[in-house]
C-alpha cells in the first residue's frame, strides 16, 4: 500500500507531462496548419500527411507515458502511413483493401507487443472502435457518399492540430489516474 501511495505522484507527473507535450504539439500543428493551408494555400492532396502526422505526434507523446495512448498511437500511425502512401500514388488505388489490412495488422502487432510488456490491458476496445471508424469512412468513400470536405480535412494538417489539442485537453482534465 505504501508503494502505491509513493507511485501516485509520479504517475500524475507523467500524465501531466504527457498532456503538456500533446498540447504543445497541437499548438505547433495548429500554427503549421494556419501557415500551410490559410497563408500559403497549399492543397491537402499535395502533402496528404494529416492522419500520419497525428500518429507521429501521438507516438512522441506516448514516450512520456506508455500506459496511455499506446493503442491509438499504433492505429493512427499505420493507418496514416497507408493513407499517405495511397494518396501520394506510391501504392496503386486497387491495392487499398490489402494495404489497409496490412496496416491494421501491423498496428495490432504493435498493440500486442505493448500488451506483452504490460502497457495495454486485456479487453481494450480502442482497436475495434478505430477499425470500425476506418471501415465506415472507407465504405462511404468508395460509395461516393462522403461530403466533399471530409477527405481534404482528413489529409490536412488540421487533423493532427485538432486531435492533439483535444487529447491534450482531455488528458490534462483527467490527470489523476494511472
Amino acid at each position: 500500500m505504501a508503494k502505491a501511495l509513493r507511485e501516485r505522484p509520479f504517475a500524475r507527473a507523467r500524465n501531466r507531462r504527457q498532456a503538456y507535450v500533446l498540447l504543445a504539439l497541437g499548438v505547433l500543428f495548429l500554427i503549421a496548419a494556419i501557415t500551410v493551408h490559410l497563408v500559403l494555400h497549399i492543397s491537402p492532396f499535395t502533402y496528404p500527411l494529416g492522419i500520419f502526422l497525428l500518429g507521429i505526434g501521438l507516438l512522441i507523446a506516448m514516450f512520456f507515458n506508455p500506459h496511455r495512448l499506446a493503442v491509438v498511437t499504433w492505429m493512427a500511425l499505420f493507418i496514416g502511413l497507408e493513407v499517405f502512401l495511397l494518396y501520394k500514388n506510391i501504392l496503386p488505388g486497387r491495392q487499398t483493401l490489402p494495404t489497409f489490412i496490412l496496416a491494421i495488422g501491423l498496428a495490432l502487432l504493435g498493440i500486442a507487443i505493448m500488451g506483452k510488456r504490460g502497457y495495454v490491458r486485456a479487453g481494450a476496445l480502442s482497436p475495434a472502435i478505430l477499425v470500425l471508424i476506418t471501415g465506415i469512412v472507407e465504405y462511404f468513400l468508395f460509395a461516393n457518399q462522403l461530403p466533399s470536405f471530409v477527405v481534404p480535412f482528413l489529409l490536412s494538417l488540421w487533423v493532427p492540430a485538432i486531435g492533439l489539442l483535444l487529447f491534450g485537453l482531455y488528458y490534462l482534465a483527467t490527470v489523476g489516474g494511472k
